[in-house]
């Protein structure tokens, strides 16, 4: 098992329920419900159902107590203040969408109901346990906690995969990180992230990705919160093997990430976009495409006659010009027929074969 596990690092890919995480496989899309139901079990249940209707292979919670997490005198952020009733504290906007256990039961059985993978993003301890509890393949880390070595070694602890945004962090910060976890020998993936709702294209420097991947050789993706899907697509077409969004109901609905999400249509497109950029990759083999070759013999040139040649006559330069269709002998031949005579007339725009000639 040692060996298998060990292997599994040294060629980057890891398995999440099966899901084979890593270059050569297809990417991994989790749509990131977050606190999008409001702290409402039926809103959380209609967004199981989109995401399985999506086709993600994942959808996202976030499970945490408030209190064990915000302290009072938190203030919200810019973008939360402008979401939400200003005058509110970031701890009673939390409060307000934490789920219970049950409700917790009851999302993952719907998940398995629904053949998508349940995931959650723990922010305390008691939150892991739970998590443990009902059996997640993995534990997602928000970037908030990147810093968090204390919570982040835990989570190592519990050795299950698990998948790290990188958001507000340094290159130092993200090798800190991995060294809290990676000394567990458990796997794990990292995800570039802009922690800003909604992230604007150009603060996004969508290479870090790339750096992060070359410098600590394990799968990477990208945690999106732009607006609309260009962003993740993008991303997709440069290497990411996980993609994460927020998604929605109604962009409409009071809360602090509403705004910023997908509608359910942008989340069928996102993975409708992500599967077909994937069906393009290929193998890297440069070679003609099984349905370009009908199109070949019609759009390449043959060598042709530019005149009317009479027999016994030695074929020059200008006896020969290239023209439409492609079915007899390509323009890179005529160096093999000029000096040759040929064995019989040939009228002008007639395709020339070896056989007319001497």
């Amino acid at each position: 098992m040692q060996r298998e596990r060990t292997k599994m690092l040294t060629e980057n890919v890891f398995e999440i329920a099966r899901k084979k995480i890593g270059k050569g496989h297809p990417c991994f899309i989790i749509a990131e419900a977050g606190v999008n139901h409001n702290g409402r079990l039926e809103l959380a249940l209609e967004l199981v159902d989109l995401a399985a209707a999506a086709g993600a292979d994942a959808i996202k919670f976030q499970t945490f107590q408030a209190e064990k997490v915000i302290s009072s005198s938190a203030p919200k952020a810019k973008y939360q203040v402008d979401s939400v009733n200003p005058s509110e504290t970031q701890l009673e906007m939390v409060k307000k969408l934490e789920l219970d256990e049950s409700a917790h039961i009851i999302i993952a059985e719907h998940c398995r109901k629904k053949n998508v993978m349940f995931l959650s993003t723990p922010f305390d301890y008691e939150s892991v346990e739970l998590l443990g509890r009902l059996a997640v393949p993995a534990f997602k880390v928000g970037s908030g906690e990147l810093t968090n070595l204390p919570f982040l070694e835990y989570l190592a602890t519990q050795k299950k995969p698990i998948i790290l945004s990188t958001g507000m962090a340094s290159l130092a910060e993200v090798e800190a990180g991995i060294h809290c976890i990676s000394k567990f020998e458990i796997p794990f993936a990292l995800l570039h992230c802009v922690s800003n709702y909604p992230a604007r294209p150009e603060d996004v420097n969508l290479r870090a990705m790339q750096t992060l991947a070359e410098a600590f050789k394990v799968p990477v993706g990208f945690s999106d919160h732009t607006l609309g899907i260009e962003i993740s697509l993008a991303a997709v077409a440069m290497g990411a093997s996980i993609i994460e969004k927020h998604f929605t109901l109604d962009k409409t609905l009071v809360g602090p990430d509403h705004k910023a999400s997908l509608s359910p249509q942008e989340l069928k497109d996102l993975v409708k976009g992500i599967r077909s950029i994937e069906s393009a990759f290929g193998d890297g083999i440069k070679r003609p495409a099984q349905s370009e070759l009908e199109i070949a013999s019609v759009a390449r040139r043959s060598i042709v006659a530019s005149c009317d040649i009479p027999a016994n006559v030695e074929i020059s330069h200008s006896m020969l010009t290239y023209r439409r269709p492609g079915t007899g002998l390509p323009p890179s031949f005529f160096k093999y027929l000029v000096g040759r005579k040929t064995k019989h007339d040939i009228k002008a725009e007639q395709l020339i074969a070896l056989e007319m000639l001497q």
